[in-house]
Order: structure tokens, then C-alpha cells, then sequence
């Protein structure tokens, strides 16, 4: 069976923190974020917060590496399977020479960004558009934080597709 890169995945869940630090910057959009929310701009990072940002993002990144790299669909139809384990089994036969033949398409940068871009947009827009509104909050609040999501889970999911 075909080797995963598991590091990329807690590689690429450093991407929401680095851009949220340049994302909600005073001189990016954390001015406009005061504005449209009325509070003010606060420096609230905690080492806590920090960890537990982390932590989270790496369930963004494996989610979004098995949304963006197709040929992990092929592991999951025979997950439980005990055949699988035995090298000389059908099914590991199988999966190795449809790995063979077929592992490496849809393995760019540029294909994981478009599953980013699709699952920042629709998961996005309905988790940040449903709370916006539950908690009577302008919905322009939604358009900050949305294409956000949307540049993150693009990077992420491009980074995990081109280097799982």
C-alpha cells in the first residue's frame, strides 16, 4: 500500500494561525471587523487560545485531505476488511495496481485549492451565516470571516492534495 505523508497535516494547520494574525490585523481587516461587530480591537492571544487553535485546525486539515485527495476513498471502501493487511489478499492486489495505474491523478496544489475553496465556501457560508443570524449580528460580519475560511481552506487542502 501506497505511503501517506502524515505530517502535512499538522504542517498545514499552521495556516489559519498565521493568517489569522495577518487576516485580523488592525491594518488589514481587524479595523473593519471592530467596525461591523461595535467592540473593540482587543490583542486576546493566549497560549491556550493558541493551542486549542491548533489543535482544531489539524481536524480542518485531515477533513479537508480526505475531501481533496480522491484516491483515499479507495482505503476507506475496504477500511475493515482483514484481507486488506495480507499483501497477497484480492483486495490488496486490487488496490495496488489500481494505485499504481491510478494514484496520481488529481495530486496538484491546484486541484486541493479548488476542494479548499468549495468546502470554505459551503461549509463556510452555512456555519458562519446560520451563527451570524442566530446571534443578531450584521451579516456583513459573514463576508470577513467567510473569505478567510475560504483562503485557508483553499492553502490547507492544496498543501494536503499535493504533498499527502
Amino acid at each position: 500500500m501506497e505511503q501517506a505523508n502524515w505530517l502535512i497535516i499538522p504542517i498545514a494547520a499552521l495556516l489559519p494561525l498565521i493568517l489569522g494574525m495577518i487576516w485580523y490585523h488592525p491594518n488589514v481587516l481587524g479595523t473593519k471587523l471592530a467596525q461591523v461587530t461595535g467592540e473593540p480591537l482587543v490583542n486576546n492571544r493566549s497560549l491556550g487560545k493558541m493551542i486549542t487553535i491548533y489543535l482544531l485546525s489539524i481536524f480542518l486539515a485531515y477533513i479537508l485531505t480526505l475531501m481533496s485527495v480522491h484516491q483515499s476513498a479507495m482505503y476507506q471502501l475496504f477500511f475493515m476488511d482483514p484481507e486488506l493487511t495480507n499483501a497477497n489478499s484480492e483486495y490488496s492486489i486490487f488496490i495496488n495496481e489500481f494505485m499504481a495505474k491510478y494514484g496520481d491523478r488529481h495530486r496538484s496544489f491546484g486541484h486541493g485549492m479548488v476542494h479548499g475553496a468549495e468546502a470554505g465556501l459551503m461549509f463556510g457560508l452555512a456555519f458562519l451565516g446560520i451563527t451570524t443570524l442566530m446571534q443578531n449580528k450584521p451579516f456583513r460580519l459573514v463576508w470577513i470571516h467567510l473569505m478567510f475560511w475560504i483562503l485557508c481552506c483553499s492553502l490547507m487542502a492544496g498543501l494536503t492534495c499535493a504533498f499527502f
